[in-house]
């Protein structure tokens, strides 16, 4: 049951939207618990949880016929899922319809937490490269977290208004805006939000959504792809922002196929331009919370100009592009710098990035507030290197270290920062694995060890 009682003009815009029966039908699937479902993390090999249903169309994600205790499951802190409601998954399947480039080049503009960033970050695999932005500091942390446990390596993140992206115009193969708006589709999942829902807060949102829109609209390439989605119902938010967009920048329409039985609303969104197909998620009729999305091609354009390149004389006042030759450096015994990789030190930090992407990098560095990219390896201490938690949870290899397999208890208790031992390991840094996922590292002291679990993500539930 609802904590809050649905707003009167939501209830009037609902009833217009869906009709009286259908209202009816909505109202009940509100009152009842919000389904749980999680998406797989295909690069780390996580088995299909039991007795859980596929998401027909997600392929790596799941409803489960309970909720557990995330937390306490190492498979969760080893980035092996992501908890994400199964309607935000319906974006690998457009991903899969579009027409893209081998390795695309995407934007997430509006990204954390995390969940739509992860869910392309599996989609372009080791080809493709993904800019992840978040303005608001406390939440780009938490997109910074979720990212590393994800650990594919193929994601730069920035802290930066939509307004400084002005100088990456012409860029991307794609660009997400999964705006902020109303909350209308969490009612179920939020029940606070309800009490901060008015007709005022939509107009504000539908101001700074269009806002985003302004400046999002020149991001992707002549003939790439602009994907616009809410987690709200009304047509303010959604299909007035897609008009605008159509009259200011002639975006073409893009229609997605879809299954019938998924229960997906399809309708079309009229413009001065020809009708246009948008996508609703309702809870009663799917197993996920509300969603609008969209999905738009830029019109093809004679004065199309690709930013510049930074190249070989690449200068950043913090950040320096490790040489070639410094692979077979004394310092790096332990390193086993993989040649498809270029490298770079930030303050005493080490990073790892794949090399198909130096150029491109390196003019978003120069252009951007870059919070994180590609895998942190570790920090230099002096003369010794201390490897970090990021390459521990990344797909990179890490063949000269020791590793300990633990069992569920013992990982647990590492994962609370707990002293653990580690009785058949040799002396010295030790990468400890659940399952055959890196978890984190260990320095082994023969009677003793030192966790150097973060402490800003250890488990503080008993």
């Amino acid at each position: 049951m609802n904590e809050y009682p649905l707003p009167s003009h939501f209830l009037e815009a609902m009833k217009q939207q869906l009709g009286e029966s259908d209202l009816n039908l909505f109202l009940q699937a509100l009152q009842q618990p919000a389904p749980v479902s999680i998406r797989l993390n295909p690069s780390k090999g996580m088995p299909a949880p039991a007795a859980s249903e596929p998401v027909g169309w997600s392929p790596h994600a799941f409803l489960l016929q309970s909720r557990p205790s995330f937390t306490l499951d190492p498979y969760f802190h080893a980035g092996a899922y992501y908890v994400q409601e199964a309607s935000s998954g319906f974006l690998n399947h457009v991903l899969n319809q579009l027409e893209l480039p081998e390795a695309p080049l995407a934007l997430d503009l509006c990204a954390a937490p995390g969940g739509k960033s992860t869910l392309i970050s599996s989609f372009l695999g080791e080809k493709g490269l993904l800019l992840a932005n978040e303005v608001i500091k406390s939440r780009n942390q938490v997109l910074k977290e979720n990212t590393i446990k994800w650990g594919l390596g193929n994601t730069v993140i920035t802290q930066n208004d939509p307004a400084h992206f002005a100088q990456l115009s012409n860029s991307f193969d794609f660009v997400l805006v999964d705006a902020p708006c109303s909350g209308e589709g969490l009612f179920r999942k939020d029940p606070q939000s309800i009490q901060e829902w008015s007709p005022e807060n939509v107009h504000l949102c539908q101001g700074r959504q269009s806002r985003i829109l302004q400046e999002a609209a020149a991001l992707p390439k002549p003939e790439g792809y602009l994907i616009y989605s809410t987690c709200t119902y009304n047509s303010l938010e959604n299909e007035e922002n897609i008009r605008s967009l159509v009259a200011n920048f002639g975006y073409k329409p893009v229609e997605i196929p879809i299954d019938p039985a998924w229960g997906i609303s399809q309708s079309a969104c009229e413009t001065e331009r020809g009708a246009y197909p948008v996508y609703r998620f309702y809870p009663h009729r799917v197993p996920g919370e509300g969603l609008f999305m969209a999905v738009l091609q830029r019109p093809p354009s004679e004065d199309y100009r690709k930013p510049a390149k930074m190249g070989k004389d690449f200068r950043h006042p913090h950040l320096q592009r490790l040489p070639g030759k410094i692979r077979n450096h004394p310092s790096f015994p332990t390193l086993d710098l993989a040649e498809n990789y270029a490298y770079y030190q930030y303050s005493n930090h080490l990073f790892a990035l794949p090399a198909r992407w130096v150029a491109w990098f390196e003019t978003i560095a120069t252009r951007m507030n870059v919070q994180y990219f590609g895998v942190e390896l570790g920090d230099w201490a002096r003369d010794t290197f201390l490897p970090g938690p990021a390459w521990a949870l990344s797909l990179l290899p890490k063949p000269s270290y020791a590793v300990e397999e633990l069992t569920t208890e013992e990982t647990i208790r590492y994962l609370k920062k707990e002293p653990i031992t580690l009785s058949k390991a040799d002396r010295g840094w030790v990468l400890v694995n659940y399952k055959g996922l890196g978890m984190g590292w260990v320095k082994n002291l023969g009677n003793r060890s030192n966790n150097y679990y973060p402490k800003e993500w250890r488990i503080r539930m008993d």
